[in-house]
């Protein structure tokens, strides 16, 4: 595809995804946006919405992957599509809607997902929960009022203006330090150089953070090195933490097939949830899981003695997203045929690369993250044990709604 300098009509959109899960904190006050209107059945369609994106996206990621290590926020790539789907007509917005599944009801979408980042956003937590959006559109470039003032109500998106034509790497290094300085000087240099070029007229950012601490923590002294068999059939040396006695007690179940386990958070508003086959076939798994076999498993969990043995985890992942979100059924979205005249009247733009990171860290303390069958209840042992001594998938969720926050696989926890 041919690029052109900035030329009377002719400009393109960079729309670039930063999803940042690391150690530290966003800085600053969250800001409240407005949720007026929301429903309680407004969020779960729009969580529902989320979860199914979630489900499709890890699938494609596992094919992209092969044997390797998966770690996304769908969530927050939800958010940040849809903030550019405000801005979409016609066909492009029609296939953005199909992938993300959002309400095309704009009063419902906006409200509920106003309403889903003011509770991520909420003050006085037990854990460490954030998301901030910024749109930084070229000096010169005029975004519509009506697109501006509904990214700024509903998605809390602040709005600084750079200039890409004729400082590129400085604008570049600005962006870089925003991202830098929301999360603790953790993420350094994302946009690399040269991905800014004179005729970028917009770049999206999202940062989303979460560290939580387990209501039952497991203690150093009982983590050892022990096998954990990789997907690709190697044995490799992990450390792997221990809790089990009278007081580890948690939600479980299990299939003729796989383990269910959810571990809490401290202030009980959010879990991990780790999905464990029983044999080393986790490709079995991952054919069948989706939100309805998600909540089919979440409905037979049953809080009992369980003991638990799972490998420390600690890995970064990258994704350039543009062809995977292409193939998954927005193609339109990255040409020149784009429609985005809700956010420029003049039109003429398109998104040109999608890029996500995110970084996982599972210890003895918590987590930290710069989400009716024929199978039955099987009779199970007096104290059940979860040995996660090969891969595996796990979900970081908010509980009340089931809103899937981070979505991961451990294939090799060495890596």
């Amino acid at each position: 595809m041919n690029r052109k300098i900035l030329t009377s009509g002719v400009i393109t959109i960079l729309a670039v995804i930063l999803v940042i899960l690391i150690s530290g904190y966003i800085k600053g006050a969250a800001v409240k946006v407005d949720d007026t209107g929301w429903t309680s059945e407004g969020v779960n369609t729009v969580v529902n919405a989320n979860n199914q994106f979630a489900f499709d996206l890890y699938s494609q990621f596992k094919e992209e992957s092969k044997d390797e290590n998966i770690f996304f926020s769908p969530y927050s790539i939800s958010v940040a599509l849809t903030m550019t789907y405000e801005g979409a007509r016609g066909e492009t917005a029609e296939e953005m809607q199909s992938v993300l599944y959002i309400p095309e009801d704009a009063n419902l979408r906006r409200a509920n997902f106003a309403k889903i980042i003011n509770e991520i956003n909420k003050p006085d937590k037990k854990y460490k929960l954030h998301t901030a959006n910024a749109l930084w559109p070229r000096i010169n470039f005029q975004l519509l009022e009506e697109y501006q003032n509904t990214i700024d109500t509903y998605y809390g998106g602040k709005v600084t203006r750079l200039d890409y034509t004729r400082e590129a790497e400085k604008s570049r290094q600005t962006i870089n330090s925003w991202i830098e300085d929301k999360t603790e000087d953790k993420i350094k240099d994302l946009i690399p150089p040269g991905t800014l070029k004179p005729d970028t007229v917009l770049v999206l950012t999202n940062a989303i953070y979460f560290k939580g601490t387990w209501v039952l923590q497991f203690d150093p002294k009982d983590t050892r090195d022990e096998d954990f068999t990789t997907s690709a059939g190697q044995i490799v040396k992990v450390p792997m933490m221990r809790l089990a006695g009278d007081d580890a007690e948690f939600n479980y179940a299990e299939t003729k097939d796989v383990q269910i386990l959810e571990m809490p958070y401290e202030g009980e508003n959010l879990s991990m949830l780790i999905i464990l086959p029983k044999e080393n076939n986790l490709e079995n798994i991952e054919e069948s899981i989706a939100p309805e076999k998600l909540s089919e498993w979440k409905n037979m969990l049953r809080k009992q003695r369980v003991d638990v043995f799972i490998p420390k985890v600690k890995f970064e992942t990258k994704y350039f997203m543009a062809d995977t979100l292409a193939e998954m059924g927005m193609p339109t979205a990255f040409t020149e045929s784009a429609d985005y005249s809700g956010i420029n009247r003049q039109g003429g733009i398109w998104i040109d690369e999608v890029i996500h990171q995110a970084f996982v860290e599972v210890n003895e303390e918590g987590t930290e993250a710069a989400a009716a069958t024929a199978e039955g209840m099987w009779k199970m042992q007096i104290t059940p044990v979860f040995r996660a001594d090969h891969p595996f998938i796990f979900i970081i969720q908010q509980k009340d709604t089931g809103n899937i926050l981070f979505l991961g696989r451990v294939s090799d926890p060495s890596k």
